[in-house]
């Protein structure tokens, strides 16, 4: 069980190297667009956060609360909406406002995972 954990967190990792590096370069380039990376980012975080979450659910100690989880979720839904809504309606410029958003909310989630314990 301890290696179907660690698999699922490097995933989920990789989804976040996607998603963030994605938006970035995007960022860099000053073409504010959803790019395939962005996208397939934004699904293995949401896919792989709950995997991940679902087993922990046994008790003890060094479970995360179930709050912690709630709120990583929202926000998880929130970055795959933002990117998958220009994406499916093939409008992959967005506005700075929106571009801005996606990668605040992605960085959010991520100190969310590591300061609040």
């Amino acid at each position: 069980m301890e290696a179907l954990r660690l698999i699922l967190r490097y995933a989920h990792l990789i989804g976040f190297a996607l998603l963030l590096g994605g938006a970035v370069a995007q960022f860099v380039s000053g073409k504010l667009r959803i790019n395939p990376a962005m996208l397939w980012g934004s699904i293995i975080q949401v896919l792989t956060g709950l995997a991940l979450s679902a087993p922990l659910r046994g008790g003890g100690d060094d479970e995360p609360s179930p709050v912690k989880l709630a709120v990583k979720l929202v926000i998880a839904i929130l970055i795959f909406v933002m990117v998958f809504i220009p994406w499916r309606r093939k409008r992959t410029d967005v506005n700075r406002g929106h571009f801005i958003g996606i990668i605040a909310l992605t960085l959010v989630n991520a100190a969310v995972a590591t300061f609040w314990h």
